[in-house]
């Protein structure tokens, strides 16, 4: 039989074709519009998605026996915003998880209802991505729209609805809404309460590898697919990229250099961090994880390659970076603000430690380096728990860098393995689509199956050694410009 796994990105959306034994037998891309109509804010159109989506599908399966596609499963964008009328029609554009509107709103959650409380009600505290203060937002800003709310939804649970007819999610993406008791993984009335909607209007909910619906007639036969098509829940997209890289089960770990980027743990146990700086969340193999995100990752080397020095020439202009561990320029990667650990909607992107004998080269490995010490501050907390990590799997499309994967290993002074297939999000959508229709026992039997690691980037201890030394400078120039941040925005 054959898989469908569908990446929806910021960007783009990716779609994977898989056989039943885990081996990709194709992959197409398509493009669509991001949004800023105010400063700091990203939106997207659903439509643009599910056009581009349905575009996707056809041209993976044209060469292919369709007839053999059992199932379609989804990797996706975390915690945009999708509300829906009386008609299941959208309402207003999406808003994205790199969306910084909601300021205000977190203030709200975070210090009126109580970080203790939120945590208590979700394993969490708000962060101006989540899903929960979107909602506030709209109800503030937007009454109309917020009371034609019939259905709230996330991205790639569009598209799940689209294909099915049903309003469903899966664990993993609804731990990072604010609205999930993720220890229990149910929705939690509190935060529902809160942010004044009711549990009728939230989808229902399922694990990550179970079917929440078989493809629509009409689309079956414009797609040549059998109604008996299998659509599976899937996963938030961090989740799907760890089922892509085997990062399941207990204590694995895995680092995701996309847009924004993610160190994920794995876990059989439930787990929270006391101080919330890592978001605690279901992961798509029915347990839990930790995980610190990062807002900008490859996107500050794309912002720094494509819009600053003019070249798609990446990996020639790493070529001219040549002494590890001695730059003497630093990069704060907030050019969306930041997550994990900060939590601080008006960081920004911040060069320091430019002199005249600066070069471009410089710069450029200041940027790298950056998004590499920004991951090892979640990293850091990580190990405050008493959570031991010898090694990491990578993903992202950073991790086609060989110097990239080599500063995380000394930067972190741990073994990245590297991977067989880097598809991450896709590859994991299609995984658990074949774990829905009963191709493997388990996600773990999968993962156990299909991943394979081809190599290993070890640390080595001169050079780490370097990297510990300006680690402990980079982790001081944000505390000294934080509340500079707060004037110049």
């Amino acid at each position: 039989m054959l898989y469908i796994g569908v990446d929806l990105g910021t960007s783009a959306v990716k779609l994977l074709l898989m056989d039943g034994e885990g081996k990709i037998q194709k992959i197409v891309s398509r493009e669509y519009p991001l949004s800023f109509p105010h400063p700091g804010w990203s939106e997207q159109n659903p439509e643009d998605w599910w056009e581009q989506s349905l575009e996707g599908i056809k041209e993976l399966t044209a060469d292919c026996d369709k007839s053999q596609v059992a199932g379609i499963s989804f990797g996706g964008q975390m915690h945009g915003l999708v509300i829906l009328d009386e008609k299941d029609q959208v309402i207003r554009p999406a808003i994205l998880w790199n969306d910084g509107r909601t300021g205000k709103e977190t203030d709200y959650l975070n210090n009126v209802i109580g970080k203790d409380k939120l945590s208590q009600y979700t394993a969490n505290i708000a962060f101006a991505g989540f899903t929960a203060p979107k909602i506030l937002w709209v109800k503030e800003n937007e009454p109309e729209n917020f009371k034609r709310i019939k259905k709230i939804m996330l991205p790639k649970d569009y598209l799940a609805y689209k294909l099915s007819g049903t309003h469903s999610c899966d664990m993993s993406d609804a731990s990072g809404m604010l609205l999930l008791d993720v220890k229990n993984r149910c929705w939690s009335k509190e935060m529902l309460d809160i942010c004044g909607v009711t549990e009728e209007q939230m989808p229902k909910l399922f694990e990550s590898y179970e079917t929440v619906g078989t493809l629509k007639p009409e689309l079956a036969k414009e797609l040549g697919i059998p109604e008996t098509c299998k659509i599976v829940a899937g996963a938030g997209d961090n989740a799907a990229a760890a089922v892509g890289t085997g990062t399941v089960g207990d204590g694995m770990c895995n680092i995701s250099l996309g847009t924004s980027g993610t160190i994920f743990i794995s876990s059989k146990e439930f787990g929270v961090d006391p101080n919330n700086a890592l978001h605690a969340f279901a992961h798509a193999d029915g347990h839990y994880h930790l995980m610190g995100c990062m807002l900008s990752a490859a996107s500050c080397n794309k912002w720094w390659m494509d819009e600053i020095i003019g070249t798609k020439d990446y990996s020639g202009e790493q070529a001219k970076i040549e002494k590890l561990g001695e730059n003497n320029v630093f990069f704060l990667p907030y050019l969306m603000g930041e997550r994990s650990p900060h939590n601080n909607p008006n960081a920004r992107g911040t060069f320091i430690g430019l002199t005249m004998d600066s070069t471009r080269a410089d710069m450029t490995q200041a940027v790298l380096e950056g998004v590499a010490f920004a991951i090892r501050d979640s990293f850091e907390v990580a190990k405050s728990l008493g959570i031991q990590i010898e090694r990491t799997k990578i993903c992202g499309g950073g991790a086609k860098s060989p110097l990239w994967k080599k500063m995380i290993a000394n930067i972190l002074n741990i073994k990245v393995d590297v991977i067989e297939s880097e598809e991450g999000p896709a590859l994991g959508g299609a995984m658990l689509a074949a774990v829905a229709n009963g191709e493997f026992a388990s996600v773990e039997e999968a993962a156990e199956k299909i991943v394979k690691v081809i190599d290993t980037v070890e640390p080595e201890p001169e050079l780490a050694a370097k990297y510990e030394e300006r680690y402990q400078k980079f982790v001081k120039i944000y505390p000294t410009v934080k509340e500079l941040f707060n004037e110049i925005i």
